[in-house]
């Protein structure tokens, strides 16, 4: 969420952002907050200024009755109330103001980063950089629900008798290898200097609105009928919340935090073949990282934050790329964001296993994350990336390291995890 200030002294900085990211419906959102805001100052200049004369005219009804000036005394009375109903409605007046300038600035987009490509759709994405070599190997990879299916490892029925479509029952070598991931996702961010938490599951509407925005929780999040809950659809919206109202110290930055939980996510749209399977799901579990940090630091750490995932998949022996998200593909918070994506040798391209987010100061400005310097008061800036999001992950794991007998290599790093063996 921008600074109304920002925007009041800034009106063609925001609407030229708002029009780089496609959202021209919005522009005249910018005109409407600067007057509302306009209308809001002055009624709370107004009221500070009956403030003062009601504080300045009961000093002198003091003075006026222990003079026996009582008629004087109840004019100034008089005058008093009235001005007390009129506070009163300005009062009002602010906080119905507030309200509507708070819900026109959390759907203005926050500004993109100057390096971020212009362009309307993830279509438009550019690709940054590869790493690994992909390869198509001279025998046919399977579907991976196909693969999972051979070893005994997935049971989809059963799971839509159970829950429906989008759930699976993950069984023998498949599950151990997707907790394997997991677990050695963990002590690879670990081992990076970064903490490890397991947060709350669910939090509450004042967190959800302050990590996302309106569009996305709509889209995303399952609510807890009759409670003020709702669940995360990733382990980041409760490790910003952490902070939420939080004063930090400048010395104590950066709060580094890699984090397991679960995921729910209502996953809304069309999906094709390939987002069948255990693709495209209302649950899954993911190994997350965060980062609170000072303004100055952020692009350094955003760097870091994806190059952290790149290292970690290349471990696997899984070839990926980086494809820098254009402006039309940003979430509204969102100041710059980078895509990991995976080699799939089955569909000879590559599809998204992660995803790496720069939100400047836009979550710390809604959650009131503030930051203490030796001279100064600011928001926070927070970052997020995904470590690893199996069982997505797999899809990429097994195409890459299944062989032609149908066995599948476990990667050197990955054995210690797997009770020492070298396939399945």
């Amino acid at each position: 969420m921008l600074d109304v200030k920002f925007v009041r002294e800034n009106p063609e900085i925001v609407k030229q952002n708002i029009r780089n990211k496609f959202q021209d419906h919005k522009l005249e959102l910018v005109d409407e907050v600067i007057a509302l805001d306009l209308e809001n100052r002055n009624a709370k200049q107004e009221a500070d200024n009956l403030r003062y004369e009601r504080n300045t005219i009961s000093k002198q009804i003091g003075g006026l009755m222990s003079q026996g000036k009582k008629e004087e005394a109840m004019e100034l009375k008089n005058k008093v109330t009235k001005q007390s109903d009129r506070l009163k409605a300005l009062e009002e007046r602010e906080a119905e103001l507030g309200v509507k300038i708070t819900q026109i600035m959390m759907t203005i987009p926050n500004i993109i980063d100057p390096s971020v490509p212009i362009g309307k759709d993830d279509s438009e994405n550019v690709e940054v950089m590869r790493y690994g070599d992909p390869v198509v190997p001279d025998f046919e990879i399977p579907y991976h629900i196909d693969i999972m299916e051979s070893k005994n490892g997935i049971d989809l029925d059963s799971a839509r008798r159970v829950a429906g479509n989008g759930f699976y029952y993950l069984m023998g070598d498949i599950a151990r290898l997707h907790s394997a991931v997991i677990s050695y996702a963990r002590d690879f961010m670990i081992d990076r200097g970064f903490t490890y938490c397991i947060p709350p599951f669910m939090i509450r509407s004042e967190v959800v609105t302050g990590v996302m925005s309106f569009a996305e929780m709509d889209a995303m999040m399952y609510k807890i009928e009759g409670e003020d809950l709702y669940l995360i659809g990733t382990s980041e919206h409760s490790m910003i919340g952490k902070f939420i109202d939080t004063i930090i110290s400048e010395d104590d930055l950066p709060h580094t935090l890699t984090s397991y939980s679960p995921c729910f996510r209502k996953e809304k749209g069309a999906h094709g073949l390939e987002e069948r399977g255990v693709y495209r799901i209302h649950q899954f579990e993911k190994q997350e990282m965060i980062v609170v940090c000072k303004p100055e630091d952020s692009m350094m750490w955003y760097d870091k934050l994806w190059q952290n995932t790149v290292d970690l998949f290349r471990t696997l022996d899984i070839p990926v790329r980086t494809l820098e998200c254009c402006s039309g593909d940003l979430a509204d918070l969102k100041v710059k964001s980078v895509d990991v994506e995976a080699w799939s040798p089955r569909q000879e391209k590559y599809f998204e296993v992660g995803s790496c987010s720069n939100l400047g100061d836009a979550q710390a400005r809604r959650l009131k994350i503030r930051v203490v310097g030796e001279d100064s008061k600011y928001f926070a800036h927070t970052l997020n990336n995904t470590v690893v999001a199996p069982p997505r992950m797999l899809i990429a794991f097994l195409e890459n390291n299944l062989n032609a007998d149908g066995s599948i290599n476990i990667p050197k790093a990955l054995q210690p995890y797997m009770g020492g063996k070298t396939k399945i």
